[in-house]
């Protein structure tokens, strides 16, 4: 059997989740690489990678597509780590950076400023890490990832969108998911979910080894 390529975001939310399957012995059918969620995304819609744990808002460009696990990367309220940030109160933002690294999470942002917030801003696609310097005064930005748990230490105002989202709706959001490209065989999906939940039944070990400082891990985690 070949390997399966499996690509996954290299940011803190997948740790548990990763560390269950390089644990596992699914660990031996598997070639892992790790990006940012849009980079993934892209790697699956052309083939280049088996699996990727992509942001769900690209599903709809994808010919074929198939949910493989009973995981995903989502919130039942704050998230933490995507999230609007400014340093005037929302109503007063007129410009507004699009993270780059996530489709899904810069969708929830403008869907939620136009339904929730009811708010009409000018939109920036960013290009590079360079945007978050510029968030200041009028000019807000879309963080996801580790970096948003860092840009809690230097922005006045955190709008979470999975708070928001959570406020509008009443309901989870899911903000990526393990998607295969075609179907794959059964007892390999059965170990590659075992996998997933072995890794989440160890968070706390998980959180041990990381070590991180900027924000509890383990309330991210578990809230």
């Amino acid at each position: 059997m070949n390997k399966i390529k499996v690509a996954a975001v290299s940011y803190l939310n997948t740790k548990p989740l990763l560390y269950g399957l390089k644990q596992h012995e699914v660990s031996k059918y598997i070639t892992f690489i790790e990006d940012y969620p849009a980079k993934i995304a892209e790697m699956l819609i052309e083939g280049n990678v088996d699996i990727g744990l992509i942001p769900v808002a690209v599903l709809p460009r994808m010919e074929e597509w198939h949910l493989i696990t009973d995981y995903c990367i989502g919130s039942n309220g704050a998230v933490a780590s995507v999230c609007i940030f400014s340093e005037v109160p929302v109503w007063d933002i007129e410009k507004i950076y699009l993270d780059y690294q996530s489709r899904t999470s810069v969708k929830l942002a403008q869907l939620l400023l136009r339904e929730f917030w009811k708010k009409e801003v000018t939109y920036i696609d960013a290009t590079g890490e360079d945007f978050r310097e510029k968030i200041g005064g009028i000019t807000g930005g879309v963080v996801i990832g580790d970096r948003a748990l860092e840009q809690r230490l230097k922005s006045k105002y955190i709008y979470d969108l999975g708070e928001a989202w959570k406020q509008f709706t009443g309901l989870p959001f899911v903000f990526a998911a393990w998607v295969s490209r075609q179907e794959l065989p059964h007892g390999f999906l059965k170990k590659f979910n075992e996998a997933n939940a072995s890794g989440i039944a160890q968070i706390d070990q998980v959180v041990r080894e990381l070590n991180y400082s900027i924000f509890d891990l383990s309330y991210y985690y578990k809230n």
